[in-house]
């Protein structure tokens, strides 16, 4: 085996697990499987001409940045792909234009609190499949995967200002659409909870 093959192997084990998680957010689950081999067998063409112009992880993320778009682009049903994967806890106070990315909650909530936010959770991630393309992408880079500004200028081949500029739309895009398709309120334990509008609240024993 020659050290390409073995600095290939290393590379696939590490990120693997952290692109197909990025796909599955950006295409949904039943797509990302299929696009995360195209990444690595990209990956594994352009390793040799790699210089290292950029990180290793930018360089791999624009990759599949490139890849889901290209599939998103092809087919008018494919814009309806939906994100069904677990992910980092967000709620709404996250949805904020001038807010800086957020951190993971570090408290382990009760299962009654998981349950609200689970469901908040879905109700966000709806609206953030419905974002235009790249609004999407610079949420889900920023938000999620929780990568720096200029990194993601790095992953996207655009200016920093650009992020900055499709961060704040996207987040003032996506507040306006969550402000109009859910009512959030307080639960009992002053928790932050969603309902979808026209959907019938049910109490939670």
């Amino acid at each position: 085996m020659s050290n390409t093959d073995v600095e290939f192997n290393q590379i696939h084990d590490t990120f693997r697990p952290k692109i197909l998680r990025y796909l599955t957010r950006l295409v949904g689950a039943q797509e990302a499987e299929d696009l995360t081999q195209s990444v690595f067998v990209k990956v594994s063409d352009g390793l040799q001409n790699f210089r290292e112009e950029a990180s290793l992880s930018t360089w791999i993320y624009r990759i599949a940045t490139n890849t889901a778009l290209d599939w998103l682009r092809s087919g008018p049903a494919r814009h309806a792909a939906t994100v069904r994967s677990p992910g980092r806890r967000m709620s709404a106070d996250d949805v904020d234009e001038d807010k800086p990315n957020a951190s993971v909650d570090q408290e382990a909530p009760s299962v009654d609190t998981e349950a609200i936010r689970v469901e908040m959770n879905e109700c966000i991630k709806r609206y953030i499949n419905d974002l235009p393309h790249n609004y999407r992408t610079v949420i889900v880079l920023s938000e999620i995967e929780g990568l720096k500004n200029s990194e993601i200028a790095d992953v996207l081949s655009v200016s920093l200002d650009t992020v900055k500029i499709r961060l704040h739309r996207a987040r003032r895009e996506l507040k306006k659409n969550l402000k109009g398709g859910c009512d959030f309120y307080r639960d009992e334990r002053n928790e932050l909870a969603c309902d979808h509008k026209g959907d019938i609240h049910l109490t939670m024993a």
